[in-house]
């Protein structure tokens, strides 16, 4: 679809193009966030750091900054590791924030032994840096393959563009059992909606449950180390190009130990 949506059309502009293809306008967009060049590469430290430590809460984070150079109060990083989305992963109560009135699903996987495609997908957020600002990713993923189906960029954390990659992967087939954390994106009814509305069990962990979602953090350490931060996206244009190149690669090239040294492809599409 946004292949259809042409740039200067003399009639229709690309936000009327986009509302009337169903098409997510965000990536045609991009305006530096509102944050202050400290912040930013506050966020860019602490993203770093999470790949490598995702244990770590705001407390210990704090901690860390301040051994290199950075000495900012508790309260400051507990807000931008909110906005980054990010938050330490052990069990504790509370642990994330569905919007109000959305319902909470169970959690389906406890003891379930995942051993064919399309059995298990799940889904998650993070966070991508950019030489100023920064995006949010998503992606849905095949747990028996690690094949990844679908992802989508946005500014925001509005539901729009994980419902976007939702769609994209149900083009490719029906999962059995669709796995998420209790963000308000994956608890809204607009996205839960399209996964009742095709008879798909839905299953929710909390978000400092590092096991239940164990795989997409994985495919998310990769993508960073392996693409993200040996780049400096000044464009989301850019971005996209060199997301949807790591992702082509980690799909059909990259070769998984966990896989007897196979690609996801070769099993998801086999």
């Amino acid at each position: 679809m946004r292949a259809l949506v042409e740039r200067g059309h003399a009639e229709i502009s690309v936000r009327r193009q986009c509302d009337l293809l169903g098409v997510n306008r965000s990536g045609f967009y991009y305006e530096p966030v509102g944050e202050s060049q400290e912040n930013l590469w506050l966020m860019r430290l602490l993203d770093e750091q999470y790949t490598r430590t995702p244990f770590y809460g705001s407390r210990k984070m704090t901690e860390w900054l301040a051994t290199v150079g950075h000495t900012v109060n508790r309260k400051r990083i507990s807000r931008l590791m909110e906005l980054l989305g990010i938050e330490a992963v052990y069990p504790k109560p509370k642990l994330s924030q569905p919007g109000e009135g959305h319902r909470i699903y169970p959690y389906l996987l406890r003891g379930t032994t995942v051993e064919r495609i399309n059995q298990v997908w799940s889904t998650d957020i993070t966070y991508i840096r950019m030489t100023q600002g920064f995006l949010y990713l998503v992606a849905v993923m095949d747990w028996f393959s690690r094949f990844v189906l679908s992802w989508s960029l946005s500014l925001t954390m509005e539901v729009g563009f994980c419902i976007e990659a939702l769609k994209r992967a149900l083009r490719r087939g029906r999962p059995e059992i669709f796995n998420s954390d209790q963000g308000s994106q994956f608890t809204s009814e607009k996205f839960t909606g399209e996964l009742a509305e095709r008879q798909i069990a839905i299953s929710m962990d909390g978000r400092g449950r590092c096991m239940d979602n164990i795989f997409v953090e994985r495919l998310w350490r990769s993508l960073k180390y392996e693409e993200v931060y040996l780049k400096d996206y000044a464009s989301v244009p850019e971005a996209r190009v060199g997301i949807e190149r790591y992702f082509r690669f980690y799909n059909h090239e990259r070769l998984h130990q966990s896989l007897d040294y196979r690609t996801p492809a070769a099993i998801y599409l086999a």
